[in-house]
């Protein structure tokens, strides 16, 4: 099974590993900081042993036993038991991170504005979140009031806590208060973290709304 220490630190952004496994350019690590797709989270980006990684991927769950496979742009220089490092793009998994956690207020805080429906979809990608929503109506006209809402969630600095579920060895719990879902991704350790958030309203077809979330770009002020 891989580690994944992303878990332990989701802002650790470098770390060395073992390869365990080789089999042409796809290779596995007892170890790993770099995120595969799941959960509708986005990989990481970046290199092992200094090669490009090109693709990451979540594989099996035969009795709780989970291993990240990389594929990587060629075959690898390394052999099976080579110690190297993997490092990734830190602003994608802070954007990643940030977006992730965003998502997770917009599924709580959604209802109280447009009613407990079925959500359809979900994805979180570097540029923007969003969120698809079985709805008959335009949403038009509640997107400003659940995006101040939000807006003052993430401004009251809310803690949000990431919990091993000890029976599955790839369960965990993404917990803010009295919210609580299974989650494996990446988080924030509080809702500020985010910083403020712009919401839009896309239509997607008869009697389907899609919500997107996109961080907005604070500019630092110079001391």
């Amino acid at each position: 099974m891989t580690t994944k220490l992303f878990w332990d630190d989701p802002y650790q952004t470098e770390c060395t590993a073992t390869v365990t496994e080789i089999n042409g350019k796809k290779i596995k690590l007892d170890q790993t900081i770099f995120f595969a797709f799941s959960g509708g989270q986005a990989s990481d980006e970046g290199t092992i042993g200094g090669m490009t990684v090109i693709e990451a991927i979540k594989q099996g769950d035969k009795e709780n036993i989970i291993d990240i496979e990389y594929t990587l742009q060629t075959e690898p220089r390394f052999k099976v038991a080579a110690v190297v490092t993997i490092k990734i793009d830190p602003e994608r998994r802070r954007k990643l991170r940030n977006l992730h956690s965003a998502a997770h207020l917009l599924y709580y805080l959604s209802p109280d504005f447009i009613g407990k429906v079925k959500i359809i979809g979900s994805n979180i990608a570097p540029e923007k979140a969003r969120m698809d929503f079985l709805y008959e109506k335009p949403l038009n006209d509640l997107i400003p009031p659940l995006e101040a809402k939000m807006n003052a969630f993430i401004h009251q600095n809310h803690l949000i806590i990431m919990k091993n579920d000890d029976p599955k060895s790839d369960l965990r719990w993404w917990t803010c208060g009295e919210w609580k879902m299974p989650c494996g991704g990446t988080h924030v350790r509080s809702s500020g973290e985010i910083g403020p958030v712009r919401l839009k309203r896309v239509n997607i077809g008869k009697g389907k709304e899609r919500i997107e979330i996109y961080l907005q770009q604070v500019d630092k002020v110079s001391p």
